[in-house]
Parts: structure tokens; C-alpha cells; sequence
């Protein structure tokens, strides 16, 4: 008996190809039982659920996809993934989305999230970890919103929640360069 007399959908297109080497996720076992959609708490916000994604790149419907701001409002919670009774690491096709979107030069429709996700990385590089003021000044320049929460944050600092000097530490700064050394290594083999 093959795949089709069974009726699976397998993934033949381009999209679901560059998917599975991507995330080394299998989208073919999910079976739509909607328990990824269920417990996500951003779902709200996404034109599309993660269920529908998943069934979206099983099908290679690629402007949907890669167009959809569902990937750019997922938490990274993990709690689709959790929830798969099928261990399909839902969270990681998010991931994998955002990184194909971005290789094909497609501008996220949700651009506030794309530069808060710059921003605090670049504060991990730099520091060895997040520097909260850093990160807001750098965001408030790649948005130009340099206003908005200004009272909340005006607030955190004084209750002591943030604060104005990053925390250093030679070895986690040089720990940390050499992990992201690291990835841009393989990023580079990855894309060739």
C-alpha cells in the first residue's frame, strides 16, 4: 500500500521542502485535532491558527504562509508543542516560517515584532545577555516610536525592574560571541 492509496498528504512542494530541512519537523503527522490552537494564547491575533498553518505548509501554499502575520505573533511559548499529541514541534515551523520569509526577502507584515526580535538579540550579542533600556532604545529607533510606554517605563525604573547599565561579564560576553560565531557559520554551509 503507498502514501496515496491512503490518502496522506505528503510534502512535494518547494515550501514544505524547505520546511522539513529547515525545522526537521515532520508536518505530516499532525492530524488537525486543533489542540495546538487551543492552548496557544496568542491565537487571537493571528489571521491564521497554528493548526491552519501546519495544514497550510502540507499543502505548499506558500504566499499564505510566508504573507501570514501568525508566525510573527507566535510567543515562542512552546505551548502548541506541548500540547501535539502527535510531537510536532509546532513552535519550530514557526520558526522555520519566519526564517524562509526572511531568505525570500519578504518584509513581515508585523514589523514592530521582526525589530523587537533585532533588537534584544543585538542586546545578547553585545552584553552576553538582555539589557532591557538597551533593548527599548535600539527598538525605539528601528520603529520611531519613541513615546509609546514611556510612562511604563518610567515606572519600572522606579520600582528598581530595570536597569540603566547592562550587566557585564567578560566571560559570558566572549561565551556568547562565540555562539553566535557559531551560528553564522552554519547559517553560511545552510543557504549555499
Amino acid at each position: 500500500m503507498n502514501e496515496s492509496t491512503i490518502g496522506l498528504v505528503t510534502p512535494t512542494s518547494e515550501l514544505a521542502r524547505a520546511f522539513k530541512l529547515e525545522s526537521g519537523v515532520d508536518v505530516n503527522l499532525c492530524f488537525q485535532c486543533n489542540k495546538c490552537t487551543a492552548g496557544c494564547p496568542t491565537s487571537y491575533a493571528m489571521d491564521y491558527t497554528p493548526a491552519q498553518l501546519i495544514h497550510a505548509v502540507r499543502l505548499g501554499l506558500d504566499d499564505l504562509i510566508l504573507h501570514s502575520k501568525t508566525m510573527w505573533m507566535c510567543a515562542a511559548c512552546e505551548t502548541c508543542t506541548t500540547r501535539c499529541p502527535q510531537d510536532v514541534d509546532i513552535a519550530k515551523v514557526m520558526d522555520a516560517a519566519k526564517i524562509i520569509a526572511r531568505r525570500r526577502g519578504i518584509q513581515p507584515p508585523v514589523p514592530g515584532v521582526a525589530s523587537f526580535y533585532r533588537s534584544g538579540l543585538t542586546t545578547i550579542r553585545l552584553f552576553g545577555r538582555m539589557y532591557e533600556v538597551g533593548m527599548m532604545m535600539m527598538l525605539k529607533m528601528l520603529t520611531r516610536d519613541f513615546f509609546k510606554d514611556m510612562g511604563l517605563g518610567m515606572k519600572m525604573m522606579r520600582k528598581g525592574k530595570l536597569k540603566m547599565l547592562p550587566s557585564l561579564s567578560l566571560g559570558r560576553t566572549i561565551a556568547t560571541w562565540r555562539l553566535f560565531s557559531r551560528v553564522k557559520k552554519k547559517e553560511k554551509r545552510v543557504t549555499r
